[in-house]
């Protein structure tokens, strides 16, 4: 595991208002990632989980507070800016799988590389070797239709690894399966994480799938708090 740290938030505030009132979402959450550390973020519904990956993955301006990618302070920064560090350094996986239709899987991972500058042919043999990582060297072809909701969602992880992002946002990205393909899903994430040294903070409600992290942190109150 690396030293350095590749994602640190700093004090984040977030409030949101309602109607005559101002709600504090999130009030002082703070924490620190490491490369090759997956870090899993529990707590119940509406305690600022989606918030606090938002903030993390430069989607959403914190109230106050700092996010500090791979170094780089990005509280003062343009949202050009913000857009080029997120588009450089961030991956990001859902619940829902997102691929589009109307390509191929194979396809699917190539198009954020090519959206980067990368060649076709360059694109089309790394997303091969990403297929492969996730066990679906036999699916290239396969329009997500045709695929299964656990190898949809491995494509999913495949494409959101596709430009070696250092960090990687994961939201419930084994909540639509059952818990045989969720743990077989969980096992190929895992696998990639730790193959590339990328900071992977994963909100799940699967306390199975939590206990298998390096860590496991909760939101209480709006601060994040480590629960093991």
């Amino acid at each position: 595991m690396s030293n350095t740290a590749l994602l640190e938030l700093k004090s984040i505030q977030r409030q949101f208002v309602q109607g005559t009132r101002e709600i504090d979402v999130l009030r002082d959450a703070s924490l620190t990632l490491d490369g090759g550390e997956m870090t899993a973020l529990v707590g119940p519904s509406g305690s600022g989980k989606s918030t606090l990956l938002n903030i993390a993955g430069l989607l959403e301006r914190p109230t106050n507070g700092d996010v500090v990618i791979d170094g780089v302070s990005t509280a003062k920064l343009s949202n050009r800016k913000r857009g080029r560090l997120r588009g450089s350094h961030i991956g990001f996986v859902f619940q829902f799988h997102r691929l589009l239709p109307e390509f191929s899987a194979l396809e699917n991972i190539m198009v954020p590389q090519m959206l980067q500058g990368l060649s076709a042919d360059e694109a089309r043999d790394r997303a091969a070797q990403l297929m492969a990582m996730v066990g679906l060297e036999n699916r290239h072809d396969h329009r997500p239709g045709i695929l299964s909701g656990g190898e949809q969602q491995r494509v999913a992880i495949a494409r959101a690894v596709a430009n070696a992002p250092r960090i990687l946002l994961a939201d419930e990205p084994t909540g639509n399966l059952d818990p045989e393909t969720a743990s077989e899903v969980f096992e190929h994430l895992a696998t990639i994480v730790h193959a590339t040294n990328t900071a992977a903070l994963i909100v799940t409600h699967n306390q199975n799938l939590a206990l298998k992290m390096d860590r496991i942190l909760t939101i209480t109150s709006g601060t994040v708090n480590v629960l093991r």
